[in-house]
């Protein structure tokens, strides 16, 4: 039943990413944006955790659920702007996920337990919680960190590569060290790692 059930909730989530207007190329296949990245979630949550628990596997997928629905663009700019959205953002994609886990027949312990986690709740605490921390380092890592830095300068691009390792546990960062990038990303990061407080664990 608990499988049936978390199949059937994963299909939802997917039909709601499934409706972004912003597309990405895969394979030559244009694919909806937050569709294609809950994949990459899923996947790098099983290569760490094989066994992650069904509320983890629930929030790695529904991480961005219907994202585009709060534009970056309707707050203002500057830290404070974008700091407003992420929150505005957590709290959305905490609603949407607790939609979906409602209309599927979970019970209110697992919801609250999965928006725990899209709201980032106890980070520093919560095994959990770092391990879907480490997920969504490591799929920016592979997957959008080039193209973020081929449209920033490199000062910020380091400054984004630091506070990415900072987020990271000692699993999460072996994990990134092991990622192809391209010759330019892959130096901005060892560039930015070169300091010793930037290496080391914890």
């Amino acid at each position: 039943m608990s499988t049936s059930r978390l199949q059937l909730a994963i299909a939802r989530i997917d039909a709601a990413n499934a409706d972004d207007p912003n597309q990405v190329m895969v394979d030559g296949r244009a694919r909806p944006k937050e569709l294609v990245y809950a994949g990459q979630m899923t996947a790098w949550l099983r290569r760490l955790e094989p066994a992650a628990s069904e509320p983890l596997q629930l929030a790695a997928r529904a991480q961005h659920v219907r994202r585009w629905e709060i534009a970056r663009d309707t707050y203002p700019e500057g830290r404070g702007g974008y700091h407003r959205w992420r929150t505005a953002l957590q709290q959305f994609h905490a609603e949407a996920a607790g939609e979906i886990l409602r209309d599927v027949g979970y019970d209110d312990a697992t919801i609250a337990r999965v928006q725990s986690l899209l709201k980032k709740q106890h980070l520093k605490t919560d095994p959990e919680m770092q391990l879907l921390e480490d997920v969504i380092c490591l799929v920016f890592m592979e997957n959008y960190f080039a193209d973020f830095a081929r449209e920033h300068d490199e000062e910020k691009v380091i400054g984004i590569i630091r506070k990415t390792w900072g987020k990271m546990s000692q699993r999460g960062r072996e994990a990134a060290m092991t990622l192809s990038l391209p010759d330019e990303a892959g130096r901005l990061v060892e560039r930015a790692l070169s300091d010793a407080p930037h290496k080391r664990g914890g």
